[in-house]
Formats: C-alpha cells, structure tokens, sequence
C-alpha cells in the first residue's frame, strides 16, 4: 500500500553511507589501527589479500589494486599499448572516464548506441560498425572514415547489470579486438552461465569510489585479468613501469592502490553479497509499488540469466527535471545519470559527432532519474519515494 501524502516528513537520501559504517565501526576501526601500528601504508600484504579476494569473487585468476576505477581503466589500456593512431570501441552513455581515458592514451573513442531497456552499449551496432565502416588492411582493422586501427572493445556494465558479453565477446574474437570491462558499477554482476563481470574479457576494471557496492573511505579500483604475462604487466605498469625498482621497462604511473583502503575493503567484501541481496530486494519492491504505472514510469529491465546488482535503480519518465526538482522539495534523493551522453560532450567536439548520431542515448540522458536504492532503506522510505513519484506522474 503506497504512504499517504501526509507522510512527507520522512527523508530518504540517495545513499546514506553512514548507516552502513555504523554497522561495521568496530570492524573497520580494528582494521585501520592493524595498518596504523604496521606502519605500512601503500601496498603491502592488505593490497595483496584484498587482490586475492576479489579476484576470487570475480572468478578471475589474477588482482592488481589501483588507485581509481579511472587509472584501473587508463593502465588497462596502457597494459594493452593503446596509443596514437588507435582506437576504442566503447558506449556513448557512460561516466566520463570511459571515454576521457581512451583520448587521454591519445586514441580515439568511437561511440556507439546503446539499447533502450538495459541502457548498456549495442553490439547490434557494434557488429555495424565494424562490418560497414572498417576494412582490413595488412591484418589490422582499420576505421575507413579516420584511418585509426581499431584495437579494443570496451564495454560498461551500467547500473549494475552486464551488457551483452557473449555477443560482444564473439564479435571481439572475430574481428580480433582485445576487450577490457568497464565493470566499476557492476562487482559481483553475473551474465549468462554465472559468469561474473571481469571474469571473461582480457582486463576487468572496477571501482571502490565510496558510493559503490564496494566502497573504500575513498578513491581504489582494481584490474582482474586471466593472463600472468598481462598482470605482471599491469602490476609493473601501476609503480611507474618499474621492475625491479629504480628500473624501468616502461613508463608507467603512480597508480598503487592504500593498504588503508585495502583494509576497509576487506572487511566490506565480507557484507557485499547481503547488501546485494538487500538492494535487489528493495527493487523488486519498487517493481511492486510501480506496477500499474508502466504508462508513466518505466522500470529497471532485468535481462534473462542475468544477476544484477543494482548500483542504481534507474527509471524511465517524461518531465524527468520536473520530477527531480518535486522530489527534492519532499527530501527524497535522486540522480541524473548521465544528463550529456559522451559523444556530446564539448572536450570530444572534434571527433564530429553531432545531435542525433545516439538517439537512444541522448533520450535516456533526458529522460532518466536514479532512485534511492540501498540496502539500509525501510520499505516505508521504498513505499514514499514510489507514491510521490507516482503522484507527481499522475499515476
């Protein structure tokens, strides 16, 4: 039964990180005052157990902690010499570090649509463009309008579920793509078959930014991968290319990952799969206090097979601005996730894509709105955040 209007007293934040820590203060407060009195701060055994672990939990054989989703991205490339003349396949509809650190390699982003009920990249149209606007020349794949060598497919798993990897991944071989998995939203999502996001491609990125499913008490990522040679790499690759120290193989970066964040993780990654489980239930909630209105506001789509973790809980609605800005003046949280689609964005205007080039995109950035979804949320928080949304749709 949806909440009368009478309830907008009740405040429900987008995400409310402090009822989580409240739960765990003695845990991690234990964990950080181990690292304190070691004395080791930056990588160290904490970085090499949080390693382990996760790439256990992502079905992967190997972990290399990083500093950010976003250098999990940037050394991932570098590990695979991405550079000048190259290019990336990748979503127009993602956070800026998809895209920004392709361009910061020196390549070039091509961005390609993405599906209007999983708002994930389209490999329809990825297998589109590779079939009509490439060609081989001397065994490489060449884009025949800018001459780059198409190199890498890069997909994101957004919101929380992955995009379609089997496809993806039979398109990559075919064409001979490496394929890297922007997953910083998606640790612990599953495709078909049970198979959990970076566990399938050459490198799978994530992100602890705190707001994550997995958050840190600040910036981290991780990459996992299946190959030795590439994670010896990328290992050299995230302490300046160095290896042993003071010699240097490659140019690298200062992409370590805190033994600090490494000890708040660890204590976190035990609670990931129930507060999972707490953020599927409370959207299955909403799917029940939004039925009936499938006119007005259109749900979160679960993809057959798939396991999705729900980052976000994303709808779909006209007057989106409109809604956010009513919500607001009942304290309800939201989010607009992405209101400029990447292929839109002024740093990319001399890549030439125009207004229309991602139609599904571009009406998803207008049209879209995240809704509070955390494991911590009370069903009457669920219940008021669906009937002010539904009143304010007329539903």
């Amino acid at each position: 039964m949806l909440v009368a209007k009478a309830e907008a007293s009740i405040s429900v934040p987008l995400l409310d990180l402090k009822a989580q820590y409240a739960g765990l203060r003695d845990e991690i407060e234990d964990a950080i005052r181990e690292v304190c009195e070691s004395q080791y701060f930056v990588m160290g055994p904490k970085v090499i157990e949080l390693e382990e672990q996760i790439a256990a939990y992502s079905q992967a054989q190997f972990g290399i902690g990083v500093s950010s989703g976003t250098d999990a991205l940037l050394v991932a490339l570098m590990a695979l010499d991405i550079g000048a003349g190259d290019e990336v396949i990748t979503t127009c509809y993602s956070f800026f570090a998809t895209g920004g650190m392709i361009s910061r390699l020196g390549a070039r982003p091509v961005f390609i649509d993405i599906e209007a009920d999983t708002y994930n990249i389209d490999a329809a149209q990825v297998r589109r463009f590779l079939e009509t606007g490439t060609e081989v020349r001397n065994g490489q794949v060449v884009n025949r309008k800018t001459g780059g060598i198409v190199r890498v497919l890069m997909p994101v798993h957004l919101y929380g579920q992955t995009a379609n990897l089997a496809e993806l991944q039979a398109i990559a071989d075919e064409f001979g793509l490496r394929v890297v998995e922007d997953a910083a939203q998606a640790i612990g999502a599953e495709s078909p078959g049970g198979h959990r996001a970076g566990s399938l491609s050459d490198i799978g990125c994530f992100s602890f930014f705190p707001s994550k499913n997995l958050g840190a008490f600040g910036d981290g990522g991780m990459c996992v991968c299946n190959d030795a040679e590439l994670a010896d790499r990328l290992r050299i690759l995230r302490l300046h290319g160095a290896k042993p120290k003071y010699y240097h193989s490659y140019v690298g970066g200062n992409f370590r990952l805190d033994a600090l964040q490494a000890a708040v993780l660890l204590v976190k990654l035990n609670y990931l799969d129930d507060w999972t489980a707490g953020r599927q239930r409370n959207a299955a909630r909403y799917d029940e206090l939004f039925d009936g209105a499938d006119e007005h506001v259109r749900i979160p789509k679960v993809q057959p097979g798939h396991r999705h973790i729900f980052n976000q809980y994303v709808i779909e609605v006209d007057r989106r601005d409109e809604l956010q800005a009513f919500l607001k003046e009942r304290d309800i949280g939201s989010e607009v996730y992405y209101p400029v689609p990447l292929h839109m964005q002024k740093c990319f205007a001399d890549l030439g894509y125009e207004q229309g080039d991602c139609p599904v995109a571009e009406h998803a950035a207008t049209h879209t709105l995240a809704l509070p979804v955390y494991p911590e949320l009370e069903d009457r928080q669920l219940a008021y955040v669906a009937s002010s949304v539904r009143e304010f749709v007329g539903a």
